[in-house]
């Protein structure tokens, strides 16, 4: 039986940044669902960030384009501890959307000076019958809900995490780290970026959040998963994220995005 989604989403520019560079975009025809943080210290961010939800959708509705991707898929590997493992076409898929969506913004930021540098975070998640396929790139975050736990499931590309990783640096540091922002990997800034991809298993009752890092930044693992589960509704449990964001500061734009197996 093919899994039905309930999904909301809500974005929102907080109360320090001019404007909202943030984007997301949900298509439950395709199963997927993806926020892209632009980044502020460059021109243009909503621009990429724009261009990377809206390439995303592109590849995901051009038929000719999945069916070159079947194609080519089969010869495709990624690492892992130990070896290399193929990926599944819709693993793929994914892959390569998110690749072409950092070409199409470093293309169009070499055709427009003004646009010269512009970058983006993108968090997408596929769902298939059994599993959740994951794409990331940046400390945009995915996480999943299930059985009142709250666990992280993408890998942050930024300094703070390489530190810890290194043992350079503690997570319960992480406050007070100057540099906690400063990301290591994004779409846009060259030809080529590595995708991060993985999946995991699925159970019916799951809920995933995908969110930038103005929720993140502001409100702790542990009151997003409070916040979710006394909500009567995604639609409130968005709102409530993003209102504490804001009561926390509201230093970042914040978009949140939760779909819930049901």
């Amino acid at each position: 039986m093919k899994n039905v989604y309930q999904h909301a989403f809500l974005t929102d520019v907080g109360r320090v940044r001019e404007k909202n560079e943030d984007s997301v975009v949900a298509l439950p025809k395709h199963s997927l669902f993806v926020v892209a943080d632009g980044m502020g210290g460059h021109n243009r961010g909503d621009v990429a960030s724009e261009i990377c939800v809206e390439s995303i959708r592109a590849s995901y509705d051009d038929v000719r384009l999945t069916e070159e991707w079947k194609k080519s898929h089969r010869l495709h590997v990624r690492d892992v501890a130990g070896g290399t493992v193929r990926r599944t076409f819709q693993e793929y898929r994914l892959f390569k959307a998110v690749e072409d969506a950092n070409r199409q913004i470093y293309t169009t930021a070499n055709q427009h000076a003004h646009l010269k540098d512009m970058g983006t975070t993108v968090v997408a998640t596929l769902f298939t019958e059994k599993r959740v396929y994951l794409a990331t790139v940046g400390d945009s975050r995915v996480y999943r809900i299930r059985n009142s736990k709250i666990t992280q499931l993408s890998e942050d590309h930024s300094l703070a995490n390489e530190y810890i990783k290194m043992k350079i640096l503690r997570k319960e540091d992480l406050p007070r780290f100057p540099f906690k922002n400063i990301i290591v990997r994004a779409l846009g800034l060259s030809e080529y970026v590595k995708v991060d991809t993985l999946y995991r298993q699925t159970k019916p009752g799951d809920i995933y959040l995908l969110c930038s890092d103005g929720l993140t930044d502001l409100i702790t693992d542990e009151s997003i998963l409070d916040q979710i589960q006394s909500s009567e509704t995604l639609e409130g449990a968005c709102k409530s994220l993003v209102d504490s964001a804001n009561s926390a500061g509201g230093v970042d734009n914040t978009t949140v995005l939760l779909v819930k197996l049901s």
